[in-house]
């Protein structure tokens, strides 16, 4: 039974020691309306490929996770109704011989699994307002805590609780380092109210401190936090105006619990007449652009 399949262009650049960079397939998925979200799959594999650096899409094909995606495996991903497949979903998927799309965390198990180093997503998950309660937290944090790997995000989303999510990874020891910059990004937005301890300036610092990193023998994840370019970002007045009112609406619904966050996101779309989905893209190009950056430092590295 096949549990794990490396794609031919993948697998070439594994053994050649070729970088790569890792994409997940839930932002494709479920993150982006049909049909833009196929034309922003291949986008983001051609910018990785224009750079000299191989793709590595990700996501579960009829119980078979795929590290590296063909072109009809990449059209599956945005026009089939897949699952959202976290690490706790894997193996049901694959005794199941079922499709999933795979979260951060998943997406992270399965490619460190495959030797891959890097990864690009949008925003990371985090703790949820109200966690207290609900307990409602990212399985993200907790997969990095034992996962090695570099993931180059924009932050987390501003509708998450930035100061817990930093606080649970300060916990897990997962180091977070500011590209640029020592205030962590919140998504949508170049800034948030919650500062780091560490910045690097270039992917070649990034690259030194994954190697320090393997040498004292940790195993955690490295967070990259890649703020949106200024001229991308969504301006400070509207993202509030915008979540102020989702927020209200949420509350006015008695939405709670899990339900809230899907709910804030959705509206936040429709709420902006789409500005918040234009910035969502041009971060996560950007982040995409920096991981095949520092993917090639990596692999430099041992050349």
């Amino acid at each position: 039974m096949t549990i794990l399949q490396l794609s031919d262009e993948v697998a070439s650049a594994r053994a050649d020691a070729r970088p790569i960079v890792a994409l997940e397939s839930t932002i494709i998925s479920h993150g982006l309306p049909r049909p833009r979200n196929l034309e922003a799959a291949r986008e983001f594999e051609a910018i990785l490929r224009d750079q000299g650096v191989t793709p590595a899409t990700i996501a579960v094909l009829d119980g078979v996770a795929h590290i590296g995606l063909d072109d009809e495996g990449v059209r599956r991903i945005a026009e089939e109704d897949l699952a959202k497949a976290s690490v706790r979903d894997l193996p049901i998927l694959a005794a199941r011989r079922a499709s999933g799309a795979t979260t951060v965390a998943a997406t992270a198990h399965l490619a460190a699994k495959a030797g891959i180093r890097v990864f690009a997503t949008g925003g990371l998950g985090g703790v949820h307002r109200g966690a207290n309660e609900t307990f409602d937290e990212s399985a993200d944090l907790s997969t990095l805590a034992v996962t090695p790997i570099t993931v180059v995000s924009a932050g987390v989303k501003s509708v998450l609780d930035i100061a817990a999510t930093l606080e649970r990874l300060e916990t897990y020891s997962v180091p977070v380092v500011g590209l640029g910059t020592t205030i962590f990004p919140s998504f949508w937005l170049r800034e948030s109210d919650y500062t780091l301890d560490w910045a690097v300036d270039s992917p070649e610092q990034v690259a030194d401190v994954m190697a320090a990193h393997d040498a004292l023998g940790h195993t955690q994840g490295i967070v990259v936090a890649n703020p949106i370019p200024a001229e991308k970002a969504w301006q400070r007045e509207e993202h509030d105006r915008v979540l102020a009112t989702a927020f209200a609406e949420a509350e006015a619904q008695g939405i709670r619990g899990k339900a809230v966050t899907p709910f804030l996101l959705g509206r936040i779309v429709e709420l902006s007449d789409g500005r918040s989905l234009e910035v969502n893209l041009d971060l996560a190009r950007n982040n995409v652009t920096i991981a095949g950056r520092i993917a090639a430092a990596w692999a430099a590295r041992s050349a």
